[in-house]
């Protein structure tokens, strides 16, 4: 054990692969343990030794345990890690990842993925339950309509007029619906009353979270940035500084152009969609807002998208706005400064060639 200097780690519910090596890339082991018994192995780890892991379910726990410990835990991005299992998609199994993951970990270019604080955790846990209870929500309004239908009432599909007419269908004795029908539309209607109790708990955390974080504030004063979006960006990545530039962050939410180029010719096609699909979804459908109302306002912002909209459409403006929000996210989060709108970017010193 006092030979190991890196050591790779498959994770899952009940058992753990581990897959360690020396300096010069020996195997020293490769074993399974059980889950109870990960930490303890570890303690005869060198002090300071690396453990790697895939940033998967339950991955920042371990590495915040390690870490405590006294070791070099880091997490790695699962699609970088399948590169590396030299067996190929036929030879997947728990001791050619973990041996693929610590393959990765030697990488001198290898991006690591920053544990996440408990803090971080728990706030994204309210995100998670209210995107779960919106889904609910949907789900229960739609069973709610389509059994009405089945007794030939059809109402329209927005919800504050099913709110609306939906007890009146249900007291009118004239219409053909079943009298256990009725119960069954009541205990509908009692499940839906419940789901907006509780996404409405979620709003008044991410609410409290944004008044009592300065970052979610700060975060929220862009256009198309609202309290919700604020609160997840800040929760989930942390530090921003953890990127180089603004340009590193918006590719890492996804929203950069793909590469298709060779032989010096490029080729751009949709964006990459990596990252959290959470966090881009929700600075598109805010950019939209933007874009769509950007006729009414007289902010640089809302200006430069309606006339970007105005020449490759709104489908494209809404996503290069959310690609600038991105990266002004970067810059006010990096600088510890408030959100101007007016503000007009400098080139550094040098970048530009100086004029005749």
């Amino acid at each position: 054990m006092s030979n190991i200097t890196r050591v790779g780690v498959d994770l899952a519910k009940n058992l753990i692969q581990v897959h360690a090596v020396d300096a010069i890339g020996k195997v020293v082991t490769n074993r399974t343990l059980k889950r109870e018994k990960f930490l303890a192995w570890c303690a005869d780890l060198p002090p300071g030794c690396l453990v790697a892991m895939e940033a998967c379910s339950g991955a920042h726990h371990w590495c915040r345990k390690l870490r405590e410990r006294g070791f070099d835990a880091r997490m790695i991005p699962a699609p970088f890690v399948a590169p590396y299992r030299i067996q190929g998609k036929s030879g997947k199994n728990d001791a050619n990842d973990a041996a693929a993951v610590c393959e990765a970990a030697s990488r001198p270019h290898m991006n690591f993925v920053p544990p996440k604080t408990l803090d971080q955790q728990g706030m994204l846990c309210v995100h998670r339950l209210r995107e779960a209870l919106k889904e609910e929500r949907t789900a229960c309004m739609n069973r709610i309509r389509g059994l009405l239908a089945e007794f030939g009432v059809v109402l329209p599909q927005t919800p504050a007029i099913l709110r609306q007419h939906l007890n009146d269908v249900l007291e009118d004795a004239s219409n053909d619906i079943a009298g256990m029908a009725r119960l069954a539309l009541q205990r509908a209607q009692e499940h839906w009353r419940e789901l907006e109790a509780h996404i409405q708990w979620c709003d008044e955390r991410i609410a409290a979270h944004q008044k009592d974080d300065e970052q979610v504030q700060r975060a929220a004063e862009l256009k198309g940035v609202g309290p919700i979006t604020a609160s997840a960006v800040v929760a989930t990545v942390g530090d921003f500084k953890q990127f180089r530039n603004g340009a590193q962050f918006g590719a890492w939410l996804g929203l950069t152009p793909k590469q298709n180029s060779s032989g010096g010719k490029t080729s751009l096609g949709g964006i990459t969609k990596r990252g959290s699909n959470y966090l881009r979804n929700l600075l598109i459908q805010g950019a939209k807002s933007v874009v769509f109302t950007g006729k009414n306002n007289d902010d640089p912002v809302s200006q430069w998208a309606q006339r970007l909209r105005e020449r490759c459409g709104w489908q494209k403006a809404a996503v290069a706005l959310a690609n600038k929000n991105a990266r002004i996210l970067w810059a006010v989060m990096t600088r510890d400064k408030r959100y101007d709108a007016h503000h007009v970017s400098v080139s550094p010193a040098g970048a530009m060639p100086a004029a005749a």
